[in-house]
Parts: C-alpha cells; structure tokens; sequence
C-alpha cells in the first residue's frame, strides 16, 4: 500500500489485478454478494443461508413491510438465474444469531420454487422426535409424505421405508433426506394475536410478537426470541 499516495488508487489496482487474474482461465471459486453477481453466469453456483429472517432479510422486512420483502425476491432472482446448470440453495436446521443458537424455518423462497426442477435432499437427516421439532405441512408434501417428483436416492430409500415421522417424545433420526418445512399459506387455525401468551413443550413460555401465515415469532421467558408453526405452541 505505501507505494501508492492514495486509497483509492491502491483498491484500483487491486481492482484491476483480480480482473486480471479473473480472466486468467484457470479454475477458481468466486465469493460475492448476489447485488455483485448481477449480469454473470457461472455453471454451479452456490446459494446459502436461505432461511427466515437472513433471507429475506428480517431487518429489510420490517424497514420497508412488502417493498422489502419484493426487494429481496429479486435478490432471490437474480441468485438463481446466475446459474447456467445447477444452482445449490441450502438452509440450516439451527444457527447461531448474535451469540445465541436458534431454530431456523427455511425460507419462503424455497417453498415457491417450482418442484419439477428441484430436487431436495439432505446430506445430515432431521429429527423427527418431539412436537416442536416436527416438519409442518408445506405444498412440496403434495401427493404423500414425500410426493412423487423427486428422484434423489435419499428420497428413494424414504419412500421405500414409508418415512411418516417420528411418534412424539421419541427422537427418531431419519436415514437420508428430510422434507422442506416453509409454509407461504395462510394458517389453518388463524386463531392467534400478537401479546397473547402461549406455551412450547421445548421452549416454555412466551409472547406472539409476530405473525405470517401459520408462523409465528414468539419471545420465550427463558429461551429468548424463536420462530415456530403455530401448531406446536398452546394458548396460556
């Protein structure tokens, strides 16, 4: 840096020397952020991290409500599309915010791609064992726990063993790959309002802060803020 006089001159030639050894042809792995990723294409592309609240984007959503949320749908768009013939989205199961580890939902960008040119699959197995650790209800269930249109072994050998979930209070870990979880309709019991007490069998007691569909964003007493279906939660 100290043989240039300025900053920016030094991040230009730094700039010029990735263009340089971009176009160098040889086999690399590109890191970006999906507004940089505009306007390329790569052959595999990688998406992570799309779940609730990291994408879209929590903060985005309660800035700008629906404006924000159509923002980071682009977002979503133009990740997808930079994909010549596969793109690779995943989500975690858990994941630590701000110091503390939390349930994730996948995101609802998930559950509206179309499934005939998904495949879904997961490499580590779910959990299937407790009422606030089953898969809730989503349109990728069509046709049967797993539905018909997917062809990955995983899926396969869980149509085989006719996989239905695990009995409550009995931590089953299933063999190959789970179902998505991320639900976009509106919630079959509707019968929540935000301030109401509720009750988790995991999490103990809380408050509705927010609610989508049949999502809900509680403040639990001793286990601080976790989004659940609302299915595994009781009125206080």
């Amino acid at each position: 840096m100290g043989a240039f006089d300025t900053l920016q001159a030094y991040l230009e030639h730094v700039s010029l020397v990735m263009d340089l050894d971009r176009e160098s042809g040889a086999e690399s792995v590109q890191i970006m952020t999906l507004h940089s990723a505009k306007g390329l294409e790569f052959p595999l592309v990688f998406l992570p991290g799309w779940e609730e609240g990291v994408f879209p984007s929590q903060r985005s959503m309660d800035e700008k409500g629906e404006k924000g949320l159509e923002e980071e749908r682009r977002l979503a768009y133009v990740g997808i599309t930079r994909a010549r013939e596969e793109a690779r989205i995943s989500f975690a199961a858990n994941r630590q915010v701000y110091g503390r580890w939390t349930s994730q939902l996948p995101s609802r960008f998930v559950d509206e791609m179309p499934g005939a040119n998904v495949e879904a699959a997961s490499e580590t197995g779910y959990y299937g064992g407790g009422p606030g650790m089953r898969e809730a209800n989503s349109r990728w269930d069509e046709g049967g726990a797993f539905g018909n249109g997917y062809s990955s072994p995983g899926w396969r050998r869980a149509q085989e063993r006719n996989y239905r979930g695990g009995p409550a209070g009995v931590t089953q870990v299933i063999e190959g790959e789970g179902r998505l979880v991320a639900v976009s309709e509106p919630s079959a019991t509707g019968n929540f309002a935000v301030g109401e007490r509720v009750f988790h069998i995991k999490f103990g007691y809380g408050a509705v802060r927010h609610i989508e569909g049949n999502k809900l964003t509680v403040m639990f007493e001793q286990a601080g803020e976790k989004k659940v279906i609302d299915s595994f939660v009781e009125k206080t």
